[in-house]
């Protein structure tokens, strides 16, 4: 663990995080709390197509949770339940180390120093999890 957990990386994508506003009249709407640290991420969507058309959120979360949720917001567009499923699962396994895969999302190389930290980990899948569920509510 080399790279500090907050560095200007991490602060620069918690304070740019894109679809920063709840949708009005969305197909579904999933909030989603770390018992942990409190941090909660609410994801709104709209689904065209069996994919993410629209997606809203409310992002109350540390620096960390705050950055994966940008990362998350910046590509999540475009892609069905199932690749936000998948992706969720993927990051769930990198952070309790049972994969070393990262490539799977652009960006998440930043978050890597938080691996270390349990207790944050929670936060860092708020955004992930949200979402995906959120995209399987409306696409059911």
């Amino acid at each position: 663990m080399n790279a500090p957990l907050y560095n200007k990386d991490i602060l620069r994508l918690a304070a740019s995080i894109p679809h920063h506003q709840r949708l009005a009249g969305p197909q579904a709407s999933v909030e989603k709390r770390s018992p942990t640290c409190g941090s909660r991420v609410t994801a709104d969507v709209r689904m065209e197509n069996g994919r993410l058309a629209e997606m809203g959120l409310d992002v109350k979360a540390c620096a960390l949770g705050q950055a994966s949720a940008a990362l998350m917001a910046a590509q999540a567009i475009g892609l069905s339940a199932d690749e936000l499923a998948e992706a969720r699962d993927k990051l769930t396994d990198y952070l309790a180390g049972r994969s070393e895969d990262l490539d799977f999302w652009p960006g998440l190389a930043v978050l890597a120093p938080a691996r270390g930290y349990p207790a944050r980990h929670a936060s860092i899948r708020l955004g992930f999890e949200a979402i995906a569920e959120a995209a399987r509510m409306a696409d059911a």
